[in-house]
């Protein structure tokens, strides 16, 4: 674990904040005349809130070290989440609470975060493939704009209006934007 000043940190570092462990989400560097504040957000990766923090440049934060790794998701057992690396070889075990969301997504793999030898967190692949359940049915000639479906797993999105019950659909799993329909 090292230090850093709060204008040595980036997007996407882990710090410990109030002995929770954060994902700093946004920095920015705030000047005035006779001061340089540093305004970040920073979200708690076992609880999901997100805090904002106005520091002074020079107040120091401790940088945990963290590894990323590919996961697949296995079973549920009580209250924890089993998951496998990809190879099979090692397994992880992550509390439940707080992944609902994730695993409604059904991956072949996911994004783990390990932290002091416990994985903290597992996030869903930046897009997913699903199918759509339900929609209204396509209007001739009307391409463009945009209407509302339920996937299988669900969630509901806007897709476009060629979109029909049945068809694949890729979608952003973090702002659930529809990205294309996707052709076999």
């Amino acid at each position: 674990m090292s230090q850093l000043t709060a204008m040595e940190l980036r997007k996407g570092m882990l710090v410990d904040n109030a002995n929770r462990v954060c994902t700093v989400i946004y920095w920015n560097l705030w000047k005035s005349d006779r001061r340089s504040r540093v305004q970040m957000k920073v979200k708690d990766l076992l609880t999901g809130r997100i805090t904002e923090i106005t520091a002074q440049g020079d107040d120091k934060y401790n940088v945990l070290e963290s590894e990323v790794m590919q996961l697949t998701h296995s079973y549920t057992d009580g209250t924890e989440e089993v998951f496998y690396t990809l190879d099979g070889n090692e397994e992880w075990r992550c509390p439940s609470v707080g992944l609902e969301d994730v695993l409604r997504w059904n991956a072949e793999s996911y994004t783990g975060r390990v932290v002091d030898g416990k994985l903290l967190t597992v996030d869903p692949p930046a897009s997913v493939v699903a199918v759509v359940k339900d929609t209204t049915p396509p209007i001739k000639g009307v391409l463009n704009g945009l209407k509302d479906a339920v996937l299988e797993n669900g969630m509901t999105v806007k897709v476009g209006m060629v979109v029909n019950i049945g068809d694949k659909v890729r979608v952003d799993t973090e702002t659930l934007e529809y990205k294309e329909r996707v052709n076999d």
